[in-house]
């Protein structure tokens, strides 16, 4: 788990039935080391008790405007996070419009826009309200982040979509790339992600089940550290992370040429992440046109893929100024023994190990659970959302790039 110890955060619950989850936020980030306080808007409290989150804090908490002092502008003062977690329609709409009637809005209307995680929940019908959507705009054009909503079943019975509060676990990552210490500022960073296609013909490929999550999460985390990154992904869906260069590509050989690029010259990465899954096998040959049902006859040749990282591996041993290289085996059994022959095989710094064939790890999972084997004899396990692992991969390297 990314350490934030001393960092300051302020707890803005909204009425929703997803403000029991924002108890489970809190005991996260007391046990990462943060100092929490959190205040309650009247609704929030219908839903769930004040001293349930007094109990977790450890700090008293906001509930009412009028019980004397200037509780909200001392809280503004102290916060460096304002997280509102849920964030119902009704306390946007209210954000939107600059209310302060009661104690969490008087609260943030003091605090800089900028310095807001937003963490929307409501029904997937008002989630799709245009009123909703334009007062999210003003807010994020005001500053204001935002994590989520999810999609998935609603408390409503019938109801499901898009509107479901993250994971309390996602909101801790998120609020973690906002505070953590822009330790790899000037950092040339090259990531890679995704699967990569092998063409059969026009309309059939050999490809994996990779989402490109991890590697994605990996240049987020590293950009939100202050790295300059490089992310070169495989077809994948998701949307590049903000301040990334992205380079697209599809073949295994596409991806080695544009790796190539990236570690060229003296401006070239000084860390390499190959995140991605490559595949190992391509066809020999690519038919022109779509390739008819035929019997008794060999219809696939497949010959081996370059095998990038082995080949960066080669090309910069025994070299004092050199990329840190870092390999991901995805693998179905002996984890560890497997992945130690790549490790030494590939000549790596450090590889990231994962069973892909556990429940709720691995390939199109918002979680992972990893094993890091470094070339010293190191071993480390790490499990948590993609976004987090990424993070505490970044605490490790930091002690290998200083050694």
């Amino acid at each position: 788990m990314t350490k934030l110890t001393g960092r300051r955060v302020l707890l803005c619950v909204g009425g929703g039935i997803a403000a029991y989850k924002a108890a489970e936020l809190v005991r996260l980030l007391v046990k990462a080391g943060a100092e929490v306080r959190c205040a309650m808007t009247p609704a929030a409290q219908r839903f769930v008790a004040p001293l349930t989150f007094q109990a977790l804090s450890g700090k008293p908490v906001a509930v009412d405007l009028w019980s004397g002092g200037a509780e909200h502008i001392q809280l503004a003062d102290w916060t460096e996070l304002a997280v509102v977690a849920p964030a119902s329609a009704d306390l946007l709409a209210r954000l939107a419009a600059g209310f302060a009637d009661e104690v969490v809005t008087a609260t943030l209307i003091a605090v800089d826009p900028r310095s807001w995680l937003l963490a929307p929940a409501m029904n997937e019908l008002m989630w799709r309200s245009p009123s909703v959507a334009a007062n999210l705009q003003l807010l994020q054009s005001r500053g204001a982040a935002l994590i989520g909503p999810a999609a998935g079943e609603m408390a409503e019975r019938g109801h499901s979509g898009p509107g479901r509060l993250s994971e309390p676990a996602e909101i801790f990552a998120a609020i973690a790339a906002r505070l953590v210490p822009r330790d790899l500022e000037g950092l040339r960073v090259l990531v890679t992600a995704g699967p990569t296609r092998e063409e059969l013909d026009p309309v059939r490929f050999l490809s994996n089940p990779s989402t490109g999550r991890m590697g994605f999460a990996v240049a987020e985390a590293a950009r939100a550290r202050g790295a300059e990154v490089t992310l070169i992904a495989g077809p994948t869906e998701l949307a590049p992370p903000e301040g990334v260069r992205t380079v697209r590509v599809v073949s295994a050989e596409e991806m080695a040429r544009a790796v190539d690029a990236q570690v060229e010259g003296p401006e070239g990465a000084q860390v390499v992440v190959m995140a991605a899954a490559v595949s190992d096998q391509r066809p020999a040959t690519r038919a022109p046109q779509k390739i008819k049902k035929q019997e008794g006859e060999e219809l696939l040749r497949l010959v081996r893929t370059a095998d990038i990282l082995a080949g960066l591996g080669a090309r910069f041993a025994g070299l004092p100024e050199r990329p840190l290289l870092i390999g991901f085996a995805a693998e179905t059994e002996n984890l560890e023994e497997n992945a130690r022959e790549k490790l030494a095989r590939k000549r790596l710094d450090l590889i990231v190990a994962n069973d892909v064939s556990a429940a709720g790890a691995g390939f199109a999972s918002a979680e992972n659970r990893v094993l890091l084997l470094d070339k010293s004899g190191g071993r480390t396990e790490l499990s948590g959302t993609k976004l987090a692992v990424a993070h505490a991969l970044w605490d490790h390297l930091r002690g290998l790039l200083r050694r």
